[in-house]
């Protein structure tokens, strides 16, 4: 089994042939195909898929392309592609885009047989009649449905004449945030087939200077990685990817593509200035504020986390863990206080303590203990919340330079207590009274999400939602990882009156690391010899405060050959960002403000042509037949839509549909997983056929084993086994892994891995961590991450990732000890000759079981497995995979292979022994 084969649910239910993919913050998926029936739903699509293939050469997918021009940051992007009719007859040809939900749709139009069909950006309403009349006439009228967390998707269907061509044009544009001290642009390209001319092409201009440029992709294999070109200088950047369709063949002849996953691109540009950065181009500017090596202020945080019944199981589990990790994280100069609340309200403690080691030990068993039960009063949970900051506050107990702030994280509708949701919002306004900030986070579809996206923007914060899955848990911790470090507080930007009119917000509450401000406005005089910028904030030890003349950037002189490209990108950043800020608005405001707020919104996004939630793109699609112009509308979908969509969705769609994945803190990603742990127990996790296979290789304690051989890559794992103190009652000696190595022979890397340390040893110097403390060690040739006591994590560079976990046994136990489990992540990124006893599996296993019948035991039955060529006698059991839950593990039901895998791995066990840890032959 395979990362490639882990991906092909994902791909079916793309109804893929030709896909190209791009997450947030700047990102797209292209899919084109053909058939003779339009598409229904996500549920459909394989065996949609399956009829096609018979036809798949009647449709050429001719060119794919992806076009990103980011200027200071404004991100403009094209998706081109070309799709050819070889068929004699007509076919139905579908083009699907998936798009980040923070991007604005500007342009789309079809070209076929050299008439241009173009969208129109019409007010929400109007394109409401035309949609209701084509729905009423039985037309799929909508085009843009949600899909996964961040994205949504594009998609219209078009008849093309045999022999004829169409070309798709979509056009998106948004403005990149930085997150944790970058810009990224991921692209996730799965075309599924051969692509005669595929180009993804991405140019930064960046007139502050670039600090630094990295690009890369999952799918790089040694003949693809020089196919990636990238050119920087001081000021730009250039990648470029455009692989031959001989480059993309997976193997000699075959139409199987090479180009299957994630193509990223990271930047930050230089910050040697406190002003920041301010551009004036074409009469509009823009101001990018995020100055370099300010000391984070402390913060004093109130975590108000709701235990009501309706979080019982998974979700409070992963509520506990990343507390844990939270808490772990927290700097010796806070202060924190834990609250929880059903219809009843605890406190850990009566007033906000100090971040020590001792301190917050003691919030770790806290935190442990917290079980789910009763109704849900979020009022009361958050006044005490308030109240104890304000307590704190008077009677100095708090630095008093220092930011208070609020995170909740509730499931539900408050349903005890105060349950009117205006009140409470209205409550938390009036108690708070502008003296801190609230952060409210949404787990999983049961929330009222507009309830706290509201609330939290009436008090200096934001909202996010938990999507209810497997890392939840992450996405908790990377919330807060975003506002842990405050380094300003009410930052004032300000400029002068009497140059600049139609300014965007200028005053924010807070500025955190690794972020940036960003304001824009409209010049009212060309004479700029007096714009003096002035910003003004609190900082930890005084008053910030910096001022300076802008100047002008004349981008024709910085970039002399390129200037047709800029255009009016300042005035469309400005707008872009005055539309969303005027959304907001519309949501928070006064009820005369809401409504200026909307019509001023409506009004810029029909000038600009940008699809916002108050417009419609309405496309025409030509006649076929004796069927009229039919006409398509694209919306733009709110946060409540894609929640209520979610609602009224099988849940067997939604894993599928989350398309961009981001991980961090070592976390395992739901692809294909190998692993070995206990005694010992090989598991293969199948997710594209919700499967399992298993088996046990037994020897004597001291025994090493070859796990990974990829001598094209040079990458080499190996394990040591040991046995039990001493023989048990049962005269069962139990073996474990307790011992690892793991060689990249190419990059001269060597890592020992051993339940009690970790020595990495690189061009000769060795450096060696202890599983009892938390840290990270960053090389030029690979990344290593212990999280204490429990896993660690080596990222390979340009390579696998390895993932080994530390079980702990009493010390005092008579027969176990401490060892060690095994998991391999990103596996594609071998070479297709590994081998091993997990290497062996990574490129695939074709098996098929038939004849299941009773067992021995009657919840283990038997059946027949047809595997290699061979006939093999399985039995239905379960293994434990201890990734989410390090002390206890989650069952894994799993096809248990006997005889020490006998005829499902190549030859015997004592083939795969070696010499010693670090053998690589």
């Amino acid at each position: 089994m395979s990362g490639l084969l882990g991906i092909r649910l994902l791909l079916l239910l793309l109804w893929g042939c030709g896909c190209l993919w791009l997450t947030s913050p700047t990102s797209a998926a292209l899919v084109i195909f053909e058939d003779t029936e339009a598409p229904e739903e996500t549920t459909g699509a394989a065996t949609r898929l399956q009829k096609r293939s018979t036809n798949e050469t009647m449709v050429e997918v001719h060119s794919v392309t992806v076009d990103c021009t980011v200027t200071s940051r404004f991100a403009h992007t094209v998706l081109t592609s070309v799709a050819l009719n070889r068929a004699n007859s007509s076919k139905e040809i579908f083009f699907e885009v998936e798009l980040p939900k923070s991007a604005f749709i500007t342009n789309f139009s079809m070209e076929i047989e050299g008439k241009v069909y173009v969208g129109e950006v019409k007010e929400k309403e109007k394109a409401k009649k035309q949609y209701e009349k084509a729905v009423s006439s039985g037309q799929t009228a909508g085009l843009v449905k949600a899909s996964g967390r961040k994205m949504e998707m594009f998609s219209v269907s078009v008849s093309i004449a045999a022999e004829s061509n169409v070309t798709f044009i979509l056009t998106y544009e948004e403005l990149l945030q930085r997150k944790l001290g970058q810009y990224e642009i991921q692209i996730r390209v799965k075309p599924k087939s051969l692509v005669q001319q595929f180009r993804i092409l991405a140019n930064i201009y960046e007139p502050q200077g670039l600090s630094y440029v990295d690009a890369q992709a999952t799918f790089l294999s040694n003949e693809l990685l020089p196919l990636v070109e990238k050119t920087v200088t001081d000021k730009k950047a250039q990648i470029s990817f455009s692989p031959t369709v001989e480059q993309q063949r997976k193997c000699a002849g075959c139409d199987g593509t090479l180009i299957d996953g994630d193509f990223i691109i990271k930047y930050d540009v230089d910050r040697q200035g406190s002003l920041g950065d301010i551009q004036i181009v074409n009469g509009y500017f823009v101001h990018f504020f995020a100055p370099p090596d300010l000391p984070r202020v402390p913060k004093n945080v109130v975590f108000v986390i709701d235990r009501s019944g309706s979080m019982s199981g998974r979700k409070m589990a992963q509520t506990r863990e990343a507390l844990l990790a939270i808490l772990e994280d927290l700097n010796e100069g806070d202060h924190f206080a834990l609250i929880e609340f059903d219809s009843s309200v605890s406190s850990w403690k009566e007033s906000l303590t100090k971040a020590t080691k001792e301190s917050v030990a003691e919030a770790k068993i806290y935190v442990r203990n917290i079980v789910d039960r009763g109704a849900t009063d979020i009022n009361s949970a958050m006044l005490e919340g308030i109240n104890m900051l304000i307590k704190d506050r008077q009677e100095n107990r708090l630095p008093e330079r220092s930011i208070d702030m609020i995170i909740l994280l509730t499931d539900g509708m408050p349903n005890s207590g105060e349950s009117h949701i205006p009140n409470i919002q209205e409550n938390m306004h009036s108690a708070i009274g502008g003296n801190m900030s609230l952060f409210c986070l949404g787990f999983g579809n049961d929330v009222d999400y507009s309830f706290l996206d509201v609330m939290s923007k009436q008090n200096k914060g934001l909202a996010r939602r938990i999507y209810e899955a497997s890392d939840a848990a992450l996405q908790l911790q990377g919330f807060y990882d975003e506002v842990s470090s405050p380094l300003l507080l009410e930052v004032d930007l300000q400029y002068p009156d009497n140059a600049v009119d139609y300014v965007t917000t200028s005053h924010f509450p807070q500025l955190f690391n690794g972020s940036e401000i960003v304001v824009a406005g409209r010049l009212t005089d060309d004479n700029l010899d007096n714009f003096l910028v002035e910003v003004i904030g609190q900082g930890l030890d005084e008053k910030f405060n910096v001022q300076g003349q802008a100047t002008i950037v004349d981008w024709n002189v910085m970039y002399p050959d390129e200037t047709y490209i800029f255009g009016d990108f300042t005035e469309r950043l400005w707008a872009y960002l005055t539309i969303q800020q005027l959304l907001e608005k519309s949501k928070t405001g006064a009820s005369d403000e809401k409504a200026n707020a909307t019509a001023k919104a409506l009004e810029m996004s029909l000038q600009y042509s940008f699809v916002t939630p108050l417009t419609s793109m309405v496309v025409t699609k030509p006649e076929t037949g004796d069927e009229p112009d039919s006409p398509l509308i694209a919306d733009k979908l709110t946060e409540e839509q894609r929640q209520q969509a979610e609602r009224l969705r099988p849940m067997g769609m939604l894993k599928p549909a989350v398309a961009s994945h981001q991980y961090a803190r070592g976390s395992i990603a739901p692809h294909p997983v190998y692993l070995v742990v206990g005694d010992p127990h090989f598991v293969i996790e199948l997710p594209e056929r919700n499967d399992s296979l298993c088996f046990n290789i037994n020897n004597v304690p001291g025994t090493i084993f070859n796990l990974v051989r990829d001598r094209e890559s040079g990458v080499f794992v190996n394990g040591q086994i040991i046995g039990d103190k001493k023989i048990p009652p049962n005269g069962k000696m139990n073996t474990y892994f307790w011992r690892f190595g793991i060689i990249q022979q190419t990059l001269g890397v060597r890592l020992q891995v051993t339940t009690q340390d970790i020595s990495v040893l690189q061009d000769g110097k060795e450096v060696k961590l202890l599983w009892t403390d938390t840290a990270s060690l960053k090389g030029p040739n690979v990344d290593v991450l212990v999280t204490k006591d429990s896993s660690l994590t080596v990222t390979l560079k340009g390579s696998v990732k390895f993932v080994i976990l530390l079980h702990k046994v009493w010390k005092k136990h008579p027969y176990h000890r401490d060892y060690l489990g095994f998991y391999t992540l990103d596996t594609h990124l071998l070479s297709p000759s590994v081998h091993g006893l997990l290497g062996q599996f990574y490129h695939g296993i074709e098996y098929e079981v038939t004849d299941i019948r009773p067992g021995e035991s009657p919840e283990k039955p038997d059946a027949t497995m047809f595997t290699k060529g061979q006939q093999l006698n399985v039995t239905r059991g379960w293994q434990r995979d201890f990734r989410k839950d390090i002390k206890d593990g989650k069952n894994v039901p799993c096809w248990f292979i006997h005889s020490n895998g006998s005829g499902l791995i190549d030859g015997a066990p004592t083939d795969y022994i070696v010499s010693g840890l670090f053998t690589t032959v």
